[in-house]
C-alpha cells in the first residue's frame, strides 16, 4: 500500500533517520516507537505531506485515503458537535450537495421531460451510493462513535466552541474513524482520553479492517492494538514483525549484543592503537604500522544511545508525614450552574498511593487541583494533615515553563539550595547530559518538557505529591523511570491517569470520579477494572441480553410463561441496582422532614411577640433559622440528583 524508499530527514546537520525502507500493508496494525526527539511525529508529517524529507520517495498503491491524527491542537468553531463531525464525512456531504443540486433542478417548471428523466436516473444513482456507504444508518453511526469517544447525548446539540482542546480532539478523533480510510495515522491519540473511551477505540482499532499506524506511549493500547513495530532508532527505521511486547524483548537482546559487541571492538581498537604507537618509529615495522592505521581508519564505531534502564532515579527522603495526611469531607464543587460533584468522601493515611480514575470531565482534575490548593470547594472540608507538604504536577505544566532559559537554569529556580554540579547530576537522571543541559526549554519537545518540570517536582522535597497526566508525553523508557521512582517513594500520592500499565504497580487505591459522585476501591488497578466490569455489566449486557429476550417472546405468543419469567428476573435485578438508592434517598427525605419541622419552628418563633423582647433570643432564633433553611437547600438539590439518577437506573431496566 505504502512503499518507503530510502527516506532521510535531518535538523540542524544531524539526521533522524537516513536512507531508510519500509512498507505498509493493507491492514497492517503497527506502532512506530523511539525515544522523545527521534522523530515519530516528523515521520508521520511527511507521510502525510505536511513536511518534505530531505531525500528519498514515498510510493502510495491502490492507496484512497489516509486519516491523520496530529498531536497539535485543533481550534474548532461554528458548529454544533455533531454538525461538525457529520459535515467532515467527504462521501457524505457530496451526496448530500449532489441530491439538493437535482432536487432543486427538479423544481423547475420549464424542465423538458428528457431533462426530469435523466434527473430522476440521476437520483437513482446517488440512491446506489447511499447503499454502498450505509447512508441512512450515518447518524446513528456518529452517535456510537461520539459516546464511545465519551460525548453524552446532550453535547452533540452543543456548540463545539464550548469545548476544550481536549475535546476537540476527539471530535477530530471521530471524523477519522467515521470515514473509512484505507489508512489511519494516530499521533499519542490517548493523551486526551480516559479509561473508558480508551477501552472503547482499542476494541474499535482491533476491529478495524484497514491499515493503522499509531504513535503512543501507552504500552497496554499498543500491545491490545497492533501486530508490527516500526523503530526509529540510531537514524535508521527498522520494521520488527510483532507487538510492542516482544520488540521490547527484542530491544533488551540487541542491547546487549551491541553492548558485547562494542566491548569486543572497543578492546580490538586499544590493542591496534597500542601495535601501532609500540612500532610506529622502527622502519622494520613500517609496513604492519601502515596496514594497522588503515584497519583502524577503516572501523565503523559501534555507538549506543544511553540506556534509560541503567538510570536509578530517587525521590529525595521526604519529611515524615502524619497519620491522616489527607481527609475530604462532603466535598462539592460548582462551577456557576454547571455541577461537577457532590459529597465526596476520602480519607488517607500515611503511605497511601491512590489513582483518581474515571470520565473526562467528570472532576478528577479539579480535586487534585483542589487538594493542591489551587482552587476552592463550593461546599465541604478538605483537611490537609500535619507535616504535609504538597508539590502539584498540572497537565499543563509545560506550559508554564520559560522558553528562554536553558535547562539548567529552568530545573536551578525550583530550588536555590542545589548547586550547579547537583542540578547537572538530578537532570542527567532524566537523560540531559553533556552539553544538552544548555539547550533552550522552548526548542524541547513535549517530552523533554515534561522531563524538566519532573526534575523540578524532585527538588521541592514534598511527602505529597499530586500528579495530573504526567505521562501524556513521556515516552517508554522515560516512564519506567518514574514508575520506577514512584514505587519506592515513602510519601503518599495521588495519580490522575488512564494509563494503566503506568498505575498497576504504584497505587494501591482507586478513586473513581464519575456522575456526580466518587466511589473508592480498596484494591488496585486490576481490582478496579474487574469491579467495574462487574457493575456494568448488570446495566449492560445482562439487561440487552433480557430485553432482546423479551421482544422476542412478544412476537412469539407461545412464550407467555417465559416473558414472565424474564419480567420477574429484571425487577429482581432493578431492586438490586437500586435498592442503596433507594435507602439514600428515604434518609434524605427523613432529614428534610426533620429540617422542615425544625425550620417552622423557628418561623413560629420569629413571629412570636415573646422572642422580640429577648435580643438574644432574637438572634439565636434569625442564625438558627438562616443555617436550617441553607441545609434544606442543599439537601433539597441532593434529592433531586439522587431521584434523576433513580430515573435513569430504571429506564435501563425497562422493557
Amino acid at each position: 500500500m505504502i512503499d518507503v524508499l530510502n527516506l532521510s530527514m535531518q535538523y540542524d546537520g544531524k539526521y533522524l533517520f537516513r536512507e531508510s525502507s519500509f512498507k505498509i500493508n493493507i491492514g497492517d496494525k503497527i506502532a512506530l516507537v523511539g525515544l522523545n526527539g527521534t522523530g515519530k511525529s516528523t515521520l508521520l508529517k511527511i507521510l502525510n505531506e505536511f513536511e518534505e524529507s530531505d531525500g528519498g520517495a514515498i510510493q502510495k498503491h491502490k492507496l484512497k485515503t489516509i486519516g491523520y491524527l496530529s498531536q497539535e491542537f485543533v481550534d474548532l468553531k461554528g458548529k454544533t458537535v455533531f454538525e461538525e463531525v457529520r459535515s467532515s464525512l467527504k462521501k457524505v456531504a457530496h451526496i448530500d450537495k449532489k441530491e439538493f443540486e437535482i432536487q432543486t433542478s427538479l423544481s423547475d417548471k420549464n424542465l423538458s421531460d428528457n431533462e426530469k428523466e435523466s434527473l430522476i436516473l440521476q437520483l437513482g444513482e446517488i440512491e446506489h451510493l447511499k447503499t454502498d456507504i450505509e447512508y441512512y444508518s450515518i447518524d446513528s453511526r456518529i452517535e456510537k462513535v461520539l459516546e464511545g469517544l465519551g460525548f453524552s447525548q446532550k453535547d452533540f446539540s452543543r456548540l463545539i466552541d464550548e469545548f476544550s482542546g481536549g475535546w476537540q480532539m476527539r471530535v477530530e478523533l471521530a471524523k477519522i474513524l467515521l470515514e473509512n480510510h484505507d489508512l489511519i495515522m494516530l499521533d499519542e491519540p490517548t493523551n486526551h482520553l480516559d479509561i473508558d473511551s480508551l477501552n472503547w477505540i482499542t476494541d474499535y482499532l482491533k476491529q478495524f479492517k484497514g491499515a493503522v499506524l499509531i504513535v503512543s506511549h501507552d504500552r497496554n493500547f499498543v500491545n491490545e492494538v497492533t501486530d508490527k513495530t516500526l523503530e526509529i532508532f540510531n537514524g535508521k527505521i527498522s520494521f520488527f514483525n510483532g507487538n510492542y511486547q516482544k520488540y521490547i524483548l527484542f530491544k533488551e537482546e540487541r542491547e546487549a549484543q551491541l553492548r558485547a559487541m562494542q566491548k569486543g571492538q572497543e578492546k580490538k581498537i586499544k590493542e591496534t592503537e597500542k601495535f601501532i604507537e609500540r612500532f610506529r618509529y622502527k622502519a622494520s615495522k613500517a609496513r604492519q604500522v601502515q596496514s594497522r592505521i588503515k584497519q583502524l581508519e577503516k572501523f565503523e564505531k559501534i555507538e549506543l544511545t544511553d540506556d534509560p534502564s541503567t538510570i536509578n532515579l530517587r525521590f529525595p527522603t521526604p519529611p515524615r508525614i502524619g497519620d491522616v495526611p489527607l481527609d475530604i469531607v462532603g466535598a462539592s464543587k460548582n462551577y456557576g450552574k454547571t455541577h461537577v460533584f457532590s459529597d465526596v468522601n476520602l480519607k488517607l493515611t500515611r503511605g497511601d498511593k491512590i489513582a483518581f480514575l474515571g470520565p473526562n470531565g467528570a472532576g478528577k482534575t479539579t480535586l487534585a487541583k483542589i487538594i493542591a490548593n489551587k482552587t476552592s470547594l463550593s461546599s465541604g472540608k478538605i483537611i490537609i494533615g500535619a507535616n504535609t507538604s504538597i508539590a502539584y504536577y498540572a497537565q499543563e505544566v509545560t506550559e508554564e515553563l520559560n522558553p528562554d532559559n536553558d535547562i539548567l537554569d529552568e530545573v536551578s529556580e525550583a530550588n536555590s539550595e542545589y548547586n550547579v554540579l547537583q542540578i547537572r547530576s538530578l537532570v542527567g537522571n532524566f537523560m540531559f547530559t553533556g552539553d544538552e543541559v544548555f539547550k533552550k526549554v522552548g526548542v524541547l519537545s513535549g517530552g523533554e518538557k515534561s522531563r524538566v518540570a519532573l526534575a523540578k517536582l524532585l527538588l521541592q522535597k514534598a511527602n505529597f505529591i499530586i500528579l495530573d497526566e504526567p505521562t501524556n508525553h513521556l515516552d517508554y523508557f522515560s516512564k519506567k523511570i518514574l514508575q520506577e521512582a514512584l514505587i519506592n517513594f515513602s510519601g503518599n500520592l495521588v495519580i490522575v491517569s488512564h494509563d494503566i500499565d503506568f498505575v498497576r504497580p504504584i497505587c494501591n487505591f482507586c478513586f473513581d470520579i464519575r456522575n456526580g459522585g466518587a466511589k473508592l476501591y480498596h484494591g488496585g488497578i486490576d481490582y478496579y477494572l474487574r469491579k467495574r466490569l462487574e457493575e456494568t455489566n448488570l446495566t449492560e449486557g445482562t439487561i440487552t441480553q433480557a430485553k432482546t429476550k423479551t421482544k422476542d417472546i412478544v412476537e412469539n405468543p407461545d412464550s407467555k410463561k417465559e416473558k414472565k419469567r424474564i419480567e420477574a428476573e429484571l425487577r429482581n435485578k432493578r431492586y438490586n441496582a437500586t435498592k442503596d438508592l433507594m435507602n439514600e434517598i428515604s434518609k434524605i427525605e427523613t432529614s428534610i422532614s426533620e429540617l422542615e419541622s425544625k425550620k417552622e419552628d423557628f418561623e413560629k418563633k420569629m413571629n412570636d411577640e415573646k422572642t422580640f423582647e429577648n435580643p438574644t433570643l432574637i438572634k439565636e432564633t434569625t442564625l438558627g433559622y438562616k443555617e436550617t433553611s441553607s441545609q434544606l437547600e442543599t439537601l433539597y438539590k441532593k434529592w433531586e440528583e439522587k431521584n434523576l439518577y433513580l430515573e435513569e437506573l430504571n429506564k435501563e431496566f425497562s422493557l
